[in-house]
């Protein structure tokens, strides 16, 4: 199981940015698949979860409405389109997949079986 995680970069207040996570080695169809970030002096938390096989999501309140997480299950892509940015979103950007059975609330809250690397994304003027 390998996920490669990339798009991130510096933005300014209000831009958007596109993250994608590359995964190989299960298909994306049956695991719940998501986006975590932590920020500097912070836990580590989860933002945006998809539950591939019946495409529920779920989102932390503090990106609802600006974050929008989708999966290609053709080309084993998962993405985080993040909108209308704020300096608090400021964070390296993970994405992680839970082979087993969880939904994409259980996968925001207890965190996934496998990580991928991170990628940073700084909001600022």
């Amino acid at each position: 199981v390998q996920l490669q995680a990339s798009g991130g970069g510096l933005v300014q207040p209000g831009g958007s940015l596109r993250l994608s996570c590359a995964v190989t080695g299960f298909t994306l169809n049956r695991p719940a698949i998501g986006w975590f970030r932590q920020a500097p002096g912070k836990e580590r938390e989860g933002v945006s979860c998809l539950s591939t096989w019946n495409d529920i999501t779920h989102y932390s309140d503090s990106v609802k409405g600006r974050f929008t997480v989708s999966a290609d299950a053709a080309k084993s892509t998962v993405y985080l389109q993040m909108d209308n940015l704020r300096p608090e979103d400021t964070a390296v950007y993970y994405c992680g997949v839970d082979l087993g059975h969880s939904s994409s609330y259980e996968l925001c809250k207890r965190g996934p079986s496998d990580w991928g690397q991170g990628t940073l994304v700084t909001v600022s003027s």
